[in-house]
């Protein structure tokens, strides 16, 4: 693996089934985080508790969940009936779709969550007011769409901060799936947020993905992103989203 830290991401919709039959292959695999994106009608701590409990240290995150909809109180919830393992778990949050207000909330969400849980604490974010916030108050940032170059560079505004920069990285390693990450990239970017986001930095939702248009290799642009940030999670797009899929993912990553 590479000598910073890499991650794989799922979406929740993955189910808790299939996230404990991975979870032991990604830990054997030398993969340092599950991230488990928080998607409509599935819940990101189900699956990621079913993958504690396959497995001794590997960590498992969610990677973010919404608390516009989702409250600290029912997130704690969550963990304390999971019985998740604080000292494994990092809950990620969000914004969602709040946008008035919106750094208050998560300022008053982190306050709220070191009451109840000692669980490392992100926060997804976009804009330079959200990355100074989790900067001040965050275990980590969660940012997603960038290229190296990016990356870098809003990693420089976290020198001098205990924060980890964690960064999304849409990929596929199967060729058959270059449609689905294409999609998925395409759909960002029609989210007036993202698209106002990528106008100010210059560059296409599609900029941003492993491999980049035109190659067939990951490892070359995957180094650039391991040496930018503290961690690279791998939002693996598959063909299908079928188990044996992402088993194959896992030694094309390593």
């Amino acid at each position: 693996m590479h000598p910073k830290r890499v991650s794989l991401g799922i979406a929740g919709g993955l189910g808790p089934e299939k996230a404990a039959a991975l979870a032991p292959r990604l830990e054997e695999a030398g993969f340092h985080t599950l991230w488990v994106n928080e998607t409509p009608g599935h819940n990101a701590l189900d699956v990621a508790a079913a993958a504690a409990r396959e497995t001794d240290r590997l960590r498992v995150a969610t990677g973010v969940i919404p608390v516009d909809r989702r409250p600290a109180s029912e997130l704690l919830d969550d963990i304390a009936r999971l019985d998740l393992p604080a000292d494994r778990l990092t809950l990620g949050i969000g914004s969602g779709q709040a946008s008035k207000g919106a750094l208050a909330m998560i300022e008053q969400t982190l306050v709220d969550l070191r009451e109840g849980t000692d669980a490392a604490l992100a926060v997804g974010a976009l804009g330079p007011k959200m990355r100074a916030l989790a900067a001040a108050h965050a275990d980590a940032v969660v940012l997603n769409w960038l290229t190296p170059d990016a990356a870098a560079d809003q990693r420089r505004e976290f020198e001098g901060s205990a924060t980890d920069v964690v960064l999304y990285v849409r990929t596929n390693v199967d060729g058959s799936a270059r449609g689905r990450l294409e999609e998925e990239a395409d759909r960002y970017a029609g989210f007036p947020k993202y698209c106002a986001n990528f106008e100010r930095l210059g560059f296409a939702a599609r900029d941003t993905v492993l491999p980049p248009p035109g190659d067939a290799e990951i490892a070359p642009r995957l180094d650039a992103y391991a040496a930018a940030v503290d961690e690279v999670v791998l939002r693996a797009i598959t063909p299908g989203d079928h188990l044996e899929e992402f088993l194959r993912f896992l030694p094309l990553a390593a």
